[in-house]
């Protein structure tokens, strides 16, 4: 935090201050793998952190219900102009306070309860958002899921195929939050028409790739587009639905009125700074760089041993079961966090135990590569994933570690953390 805004809010309240400060030196000291984290450059976080949170905007630029909107009109639609240019989309819609807000207003936009969707299941890499029995998407809607082969861990395109004939879903969701291949979004696309559904291309973890144009795009062929704005998009926490100007009517009317009140003018700002940013060279080179790391991390884990769910990574995430290094997924992301090594333990297909305490951990690169680190670091990193996890009770091992790790970020400055 600047020394001046940190100044302010000690005064007002120090402990949120100390709170704060402890969480820079953590983001700072300690090298991030979760798949869904980044690092927000300082441009966007000062506008996040504006005086547009003040400002109440139910409506949409030009359609307001409260006056005072003169700015607010032009920052909203500066955000969308940069989305549609971005992405190369008829339409997009950047009030969606999250990813799974996005999505609801989706399913809002074209189904009625009891309507049948279809997604990936959520133990095979799918969201909870896809039509999972845990969420509202699950419970409100009748949901038929796909998954991957047992062999090859992949989707099988034929047995979504088969899969869609069968159930005649109206809403057809590609894209998940632990797929590490390259998704085919025209396959998609084709079986959607075939059956008559929304095709919904879901990007939220690759969004930074597709706009870097280093993962193929969904744009072309999709109805709808959902993503957040974080994650390899580097923006805010925030989300954006894009779609056909066929369906912008539907799209706009399903998020508001439909789902939500006034927008969060903050976030709109800063999804318009992130925009901009993904413009650059500077954004291509790193989203290049993400995959290159992912894959050179991907080659050292399984040099020493480790069992790749479909064998490696064509984007930003690998998912591992580090069962083969005889020890489960939530007691090696523990360890590993006690090493200055932050990732997250999940499931991984077929897993025989329970999703609270799975078989696998998932590894991104987005944040490391913000700071960056290339190829070198990935494979020391690695080395040290193998460390701990095969010490993962050695408490003098995890203290060893978290220290070289503090020393290697120390080269490589965090976005946006001024201390």
């Amino acid at each position: 935090m600047l020394p001046a805004l940190d100044a302010l809010l000690r005064a007002t309240d120090p402990a949120i201050a100390d709170l704060i400060v402890a969480e820079e030196v953590r983001e700072r000291d300690t090298i991030r793998l979760i798949a869904s984290e980044n690092y927000a450059s300082s441009a966007v976080l000062a506008a996040a952190g504006s005086v547009l949170t003040n400002k109440y905007s139910e409506g949409y630029a030009g359609k307001r219900y409260y006056e005072g909107q003169q700015e607010i009109d032009k920052i909203e639609t500066l955000a969308i102009d940069r989305a549609k240019a971005l992405f190369g989309a008829d339409h997009a819609n950047v009030q969606p306070y999250s990813g799974s807000p996005a999505n609801l207003a989706v399913y809002f936009a074209f189904l009625k309860p009891g309507d049948t969707v279809m997604g990936m299941a959520l133990p095979a890499g799918g969201h909870l958002t896809h039509g999972w029995n845990v969420s509202i998407t699950g419970a409100y809607f009748r949901a038929v899921q796909y998954g991957v082969r047992k062999d090859t861990q992949r989707v099988d395109l034929d047995e979504v195929r088969d899969l869609a004939r069968k159930e005649k879903p109206k809403l057809l969701f590609a894209g998940g939050t632990a797929v590490p291949r390259t998704i085919d979004f025209a396959a998609y696309a084709e079986i959607a028409r075939e059956v008559g559904a929304i095709f919904v291309a879901d990007i939220a973890h690759i969004s930074g790739l597709v706009a870097a144009g280093v993962h193929p795009s969904p744009v072309p062929v999709a109805d709808v587009v959902s993503t957040t704005t974080h994650k390899t998009l580097r923006g805010p926490r925030g989300g954006m639905l894009m779609c056909t100007a066929a369906h912008a009517k539907a799209i706009d009317k399903a998020v508001f009125p439909g789902l939500q009140g006034g927008p969060h003018n903050h976030t709109t700002a800063a999804i318009a700074v992130a925009l901009h940013e993904a413009r650059t060279a500077e954004f291509k080179q790193y989203a290049a760089q993400i995959i290159a790391n992912a894959r050179a991390m991907a080659e050292e884990l399984v040099a020493r041993g480790f069992a790749l769910v479909t064998g490696g990574t064509d984007n930003h995430l690998i998912l591992a079961d580090v069962t083969p290094k005889g020890l489960a997924g939530k007691p090696a992301a523990k360890a590993l966090d006690e090493a200055g090594i932050v990732l997250n333990y999940n499931s991984v297909p077929f897993d025989p135990r329970k999703p609270f305490d799975p078989s696998g951990v998932r590894i991104g690169t987005p944040a490391v590569t913000s700071r960056g680190m290339k190829e070198p670091e990935m494979r020391q990193i690695a080395a040290w994933i193998d460390l701990v996890i095969t010490n993962h009770a050695d408490a003098a091992v995890k203290a060893r570690v978290a220290g070289e790790v503090r020393e290697l970020c120390a080269k490589f400055p965090a976005p946006g953390i001024i201390l």
